[in-house]
């Protein structure tokens, strides 16, 4: 079995995608409007997208910033986002709602979820500002075609949260730990032999991929860094 590392790099439109495949991305998380932090892309954008790269690609189901579903109309435009992106042929996700107290948002996630119909999944970094990580990773365990936790170890990232995705890393067989543990949100190549010496293998990178900014595309070398970097 291949040790290869995944590397997942943030698209926000075809030219993101060619590029980021070009320097070696594994898969790709769509997403629109970087200026809230991600949500979810047109079935539209998906489509070319999906017409120009084959790699696996993840879609961001989020409507609004922040990480609250919303009300029942929310919960349903989410629903709708799900049903028309499925319709389009998608088939992994990124998702992910507290509730005012920082609980996992279980109505939410499952009415979201049952519209996925068994795809696979990715709980975003809604984990990192959770009121209790642990409580939730146990709330969720058994929701259908989560496999990975998108996560910093804190909300302030990376820096902050290194020796709690070291701890996490080390409770992988523990019920609640088994989903993969995907590291992003400030993080830099120099966090990368801790993180593989712990057993991480799965990394995401947004704006470490655009050397010119968000105003830029992604840049293939630099996806190629990394990718040499988690090779190496």
């Amino acid at each position: 079995m291949s040790n290869r590392a995944v590397l997942e790099v943030i698209a926000l439109d075809a030219e993101d995608a060619v590029a980021a495949q070009s320097g070696g991305a594994d898969r790709l998380e769509l997403v629109t409007d970087m200026a809230a932090d991600g949500l979810t892309p047109t079935r539209e954008t998906y489509a070319r997208i999906r017409a120009a790269v084959d790699i696996p690609l993840r879609v961001m189901l989020r409507l609004a910033e922040g990480f609250a579903a919303g009300d029942v109309s929310g919960v349903d435009a989410l629903v709708r986002a799900a049903r028309e992106l499925r319709a389009e042929g998608a088939e992994e996700f990124v998702l992910g709602f507290l509730d005012e107290n920082g609980n996992p948002d279980l109505v939410a996630v499952e009415r979201v979820v049952a519209e996925l119909n068994g795809c696979r999944w990715t709980f975003h970094r809604a984990i990192d500002r959770a009121a209790d990580r642990d409580a939730l990773r146990k709330q969720l365990a058994d929701v259908p075609g989560l496999d990975t936790y998108l996560t910093a170890g804190a909300a302030e990232g990376v820096d902050a949260g290194l020796p709690t995705l070291l701890a996490e890393a080390a409770r992988r067989d523990e019920p609640g730990y088994e989903p993969q543990i995907l590291v992003g949100g400030g993080l830099r190549l120099d966090h990368l032999p801790a993180l593989r010496s712990a057993g991480v293998d799965a990394f995401h990178i947004g704006g470490a991929a655009r050397p010119g900014g968000w105003s830029a595309p992604v840049a293939a070398p630099a996806v190629r860094e990394w990718r040499e970097a988690l090779d190496g």
